[in-house]
């Protein structure tokens, strides 16, 4: 799936009252992902509580 159809699966399952903002944030998320998928090598790992900060950057937390 390129990444133009994911990010339009993305919008298509979100409500259909959802703000710019939650939209912005979901394909941010998204782009996170990628991009730590492209920067991880297969022999290395990313400690449990980084990923655990990172995610709670994302959400706001």
């Amino acid at each position: 799936m390129s990444t133009k159809e994911l990010a339009m699966e993305t919008i298509r399952g979100l409500p259909e009252d959802a703000s710019w903002q939650e939209i912005g944030k979901r394909i941010q998320f998204l782009a996170g992902i990628e991009q730590a998928r492209e920067e991880i090598r297969p022999d290395e790992f990313v400690p449990h509580e980084n990923v655990r900060n990172q995610l709670d950057g994302w959400l706001g937390k």
